[in-house]
């Protein structure tokens, strides 16, 4: 009889032990990338983000569409997500890398030759290599950014924001600078 109990309690044992070694639902849901929406803008103060908070790139060239927006005409990805171009980038070459300017304005990244949507000129679509080795696609010579607190297709809120060094603006399908 003795051993009977002994048996057992070792069997609940190892089964409270699995149970507490076992996996859990997760903490959170980080979820998607260069396309997903803030909730909230930004602070003073930057806060640090989880790792799938950074923009992940595609597995074919990245779509550049135009769409429509309160500003007009304007360079967006597939999504409809909006499009910008930082102007203290006075070559292909983008000056936005520290942790806070990369949290607030991603950088649009691509594995493969951006793909031009209607209205997009192709010739003007190319890519760059950033400092931390990933591909960011350019237009006009210009490397493009999302802004953190555009929540949905069309929302042009990064509109002249001057910070990091220099203003941001939406891109016009001809690759200027709407101001």
């Amino acid at each position: 009889m003795q051993s009977k109990l002994v048996f057992m309690g070792s069997l609940v044992a190892a089964a409270l032990i699995a149970a507490a070694c076992g996996s859990s639902s997760s903490a959170g849901n980080y979820g998607g990338g260069a396309t997903a929406s803030p909730a909230t803008k930004p602070s003073a103060a930057p806060v640090a983000s989880s790792p799938s908070a950074q923009p992940t790139a595609v597995a074919t060239g990245t779509a550049i569409d135009v769409g429509s927006t309160k500003l007009g005409q304007v360079l967006v990805d597939s999504n409809g997500r909006t499009l910008y171009l930082f102007a203290a980038d006075t070559s292909t070459q983008s000056t936005c890398n520290s942790a806070a300017c990369v949290q607030y304005w991603p950088p649009l990244l691509t594995n493969e030759a951006p793909q031009a949507g209607t209205g997009v000129n192709a010739g003007l679509l190319g890519t760059t290599r950033r400092q931390d080795g990933t591909t960011e696609v350019t237009y006009a010579g210009h490397p493009l950014y999302y802004f953190l607190s555009d929540k949905k297709a069309g929302d042009v809120t990064g509109q002249g924001v001057n910070g990091f060094g220099g203003p941001w603006y939406v891109v016009s399908p001809s690759g200027m600078s709407i101001t």
